[in-house]
């Protein structure tokens, strides 16, 4: 039975009424439910927000205000998105927005069959925060998938989700490719924000000198960081080795690396597995007594480690784009960052002028000389810090929630007028700043 906490429909108020739909709501585990509980906090100042899954919710306990919550037990599959697509009927909210990621849903495509099950005229918005590389079935013939596609019938991984929504929205231009290439519809395109930002009232020389002390760095020690979910595809296997490398000249270099192992993407044995693995990796280099790992940290004290280090290294094996909630919460707290070499190359990230670009994956010694060039010349720390706090201005999450509020707009959710009426006053006042609280100041998978 769906668990349904929601004002009844017929306490509506004169806001617009948006349902979040997201595999999961355990941040901890996942950085698309992370991502969606920041975006109705960020909504939330101007609309009824509902949060809605079929999946886990430990990351959406009632605050004194309290997210308006839908879940219904089951799981995701076909009874379960049945049952909560009569959920949301209940709510009858103007705007159904699915937050698409494969992992996110346990990789069930199930929730692609959530347009075909809710009324006729409902608007629905999905964000595809990963897409071009799952389909369901697999093994169905290219040829076939491109004849269904073509004609908005059917997407090898949203199933009807993408084909039927009124926007979909995409985080970087390799995903708005693929959805022009396959379905003819052109995306809009709205970053992914920040997921850690440190308080922009903190005395920051006190956060960093309590940080260091809490963790044991010496205080004036040159301080690497890796933020965000460890996985082995996060390249910080190569990220040991060069510590190892810059030991003999930075005798005093530290690693600090802030995040979680288990995630939806990496089970609890796998992810103890690889922190053994890293640890021993330290250990052969000599840099075990260097390297700290703090594992999964409430925001806040992310934040505070973020603020008491110097260097953000971020040495993916895929390389790094600039649509990376990591490298946005690294920025925000002022740091200069390493960063590897997407294929093709994200154009924003220049090597020099928004971040140190290492040309190599997989490589220990070129990840080790990029970090070098930060060690040594602190006028190019300063530039690459400058250029990509600017490069990320956009990334604010009142800013992307003002981008959400214009997309549902467009949609005209609960009917024409009352949606017009509705969205015209969700809009922020004439003359105020749009970036909010959560701005990137100018000085968190």
């Amino acid at each position: 039975m769906p668990v349904t906490r929601a004002a009844p429909t017929s306490q509506r108020t004169d806001r617009p009424r948006i349902a979040l739909v997201c595999g999961n709501l355990e941040p901890a585990r996942d950085g698309v439910a992370d991502y969606t509980l920041h975006l109705r906090e960020a909504l939330g100042h101007r609309a009824d927000v509902w949060l809605a899954t079929v999946g886990p919710a430990a990351g959406a306990a009632e605050p004194t205000a309290g997210p308006r919550l839908i879940q219904v037990a089951g799981g995701w599959n076909a009874r379960g998105v049945a049952a909560l697509a009569g959920a949301l009927r209940r709510v009858a909210p103007d705007v159904v927005h699915v937050q698409f990621a494969p992992s996110a849903f346990g990789y069930s495509p199930a929730v692609g069959l959530l347009p075909l099950l809710l009324p006729t005229g409902t608007r629905l918005v999905t964000t595809l925060h990963e897409y071009d590389w799952w389909s369901w079935p697999a093994h169905v013939p290219d040829r076939l998938w491109r004849l269904v596609e073509r004609r908005r019938w059917w997407d090898r991984e949203t199933l009807a989700l993408a084909p039927r929504s009124s926007r979909v929205i995409v985080t970087n231009g390799a995903h708005a490719n693929a959805v022009r290439g396959r379905l003819g519809v052109s995306p809009r395109s709205v970053p992914v924000g920040a997921n850690v930002v440190p308080d922009p009232s903190a005395d920051r020389p006190a956060v960093r000198r309590a940080a260091r002390s809490r963790l044991g760095l010496p205080t004036e020690a040159p301080v690497l960081a890796f933020f965000g979910f460890v996985h082995p595809v996060k390249g910080l296997r190569y990220l040991v080795e060069a510590l190892a490398m810059l030991v003999p000249e930075h005798p005093g270099v530290r690693l600090v690396i802030v995040g979680g192992f288990a995630s939806l993407a990496l089970s609890d044995p796998e992810a103890d597995a690889f922190r053994r693995e890293l640890a021993g990796r330290a250990r052969e280099a000599g840099v075990a007594d260097r390297v700290l790992m703090t594992g999964h940290l409430p925001a806040a004290e992310a934040s505070a480690v973020l603020t008491a280090v110097d260097i953000a290294v971020l040495p993916f094996t895929g390389g790094v784009t600039a649509k990376s909630g990591a490298l946005a919460a690294v920025a925000a707290h002022g740091l200069p960052v390493v960063v590897t070499a997407a294929d093709p190359p994200d154009p924003t990230l220049v090597d020099a002028r928004t971040a140190v670009v290492v040309p190599r994956v997989r490589d220990a010694e070129a990840l080790a000389a990029g970090i070098r060039r930060l060690l040594v010349d602190a006028d190019l720390g300063a530039q690459v810090q400058a250029g990509l706090v600017t490069l990320l201005a956009d990334r604010g999450w009142a800013r992307i929630a003002d981008a959400h509020l214009e997309l549902y707009g467009e949609c005209q959710g609960g009917g024409v007028e009352r949606g017009r009426s509705a969205w015209a006053r969700a809009k922020p006042p004439a003359g105020a700043a749009s970036g909010g609280g959560h701005d990137l100041p100018d000085h968190h998978g």
